[in-house]
């Protein structure tokens, strides 16, 4: 997991960040949008209920780097008492969390390559960043296993 921003425009419901989520074995890709950066928390919190209630199964592992939005009392209590591993990345090192850098990049890049296609307001960032989301869980393959992310996470749902 990682967050990018703050946008120079908010969005316009408010929202200046995001929360990058990534399933390390589908690389399912999920975007959560945030006002300020302390409310990852509430974020993260939220989004594990929600993801094992669906699935039927518990998050044991979670990656991210070093920021104090990620590495706080908070998270670690939560990561404790629900016996979720938690690791962190190398200092300075974004390469070690790497998987989501690069979906980071993909999705900025993308948004911004509609906002400026379309001639569309920079408020609208989110909805864009949205729409990059969907279609990269769509149509990126992972090549040993010939499948999208979405199919990948969608199948791990039925076999549950």
């Amino acid at each position: 997991m990682d967050l990018f921003g703050p946008s120079r425009t908010p969005s316009l419901r408010g929202k200046s960040y995001a929360y990058v989520i990534v399933d390390d074995f589908s690389r399912y890709t999920w975007v959560l949008f945030l006002s300020q950066k302390n409310e990852a928390f509430y974020e993260f919190s939220k989004f594990c209920n929600k993801v094992q209630n669906e699935k039927g199964f518990t998050i044991t592992c979670i990656r991210s780097d070093h920021r104090r939005e990620f590495e706080n009392i908070d998270i670690e209590e939560y990561c404790n008492e629900h016996g979720i591993n938690y690791n962190f990345s190398a200092p300075r090192t974004p390469k070690k969390n790497g998987v989501v850098e690069r979906k980071n990049k993909n999705l900025q890049e993308m948004a911004r390559t509609m906002l400026n296609e379309n001639n569309l307001p920079k408020y609208f960032w989110v909805e864009e960043v949205n729409t990059s989301c969907y279609v990269l869980n769509r149509i990126l393959l992972r090549p040993i296993l010939k499948k999208t992310p979405y199919e990948l996470w969608k199948k791990q749902e039925t076999q549950h």
